[in-house]
């Protein structure tokens, strides 16, 4: 009878062991993970033909490369205040330094001295927030 309760009593304290561990990791992977950070972009653009076909493809082949995710594009719709007329990217990405390293790459500085000749870029970086 002291074996069934020896056994049940080590079957016991190993599982809450285990809980014990779960938990700690659990707990370390969510301190060191960081919220992504948004890239938005707010384009003046002056010519929509030659931007749409000549700058907008490469640009989002390279942001694709560089690990962006585009969460939206599109015309935005005003709801308060003067915004530069022309369309609204919103880009995820997993760091601010991940977003410059594609900014200042050379695959896309080429890319960017085409897209400056049809539109005007306004871009800023905003942390995202954890749930």
């Amino acid at each position: 009878m002291k074996t069934k309760y020896a056994i049940a009593l080590s079957m016991l304290a190993g599982m809450m062991a285990g809980a014990v561990v779960v938990q700690s990791l659990h707990a370390q992977a969510n301190a060191q993970a960081k919220p992504p950070v948004y890239m938005i972009a707010l384009n003046e653009v002056t010519d929509a033909d030659r931007y749409g076909k000549e700058y907008v493809p490469p640009a989002q082949a390279s942001v694709k490369a560089h690990g962006g995710l585009y969460v939206a594009a599109g015309p935005g719709t005003t709801l308060e205040g003067d915004l530069p007329k022309g369309p609204v990217v919103i880009i995820r990405w997993d760091s601010l330094e991940a977003l410059k390293a594609w900014k200042d790459s050379p695959d896309f500085a080429a890319i960017y001295d085409i897209g400056k000749k049809y539109a005007k870029f306004n871009i800023v970086a905003v942390s995202g927030v954890t749930p």
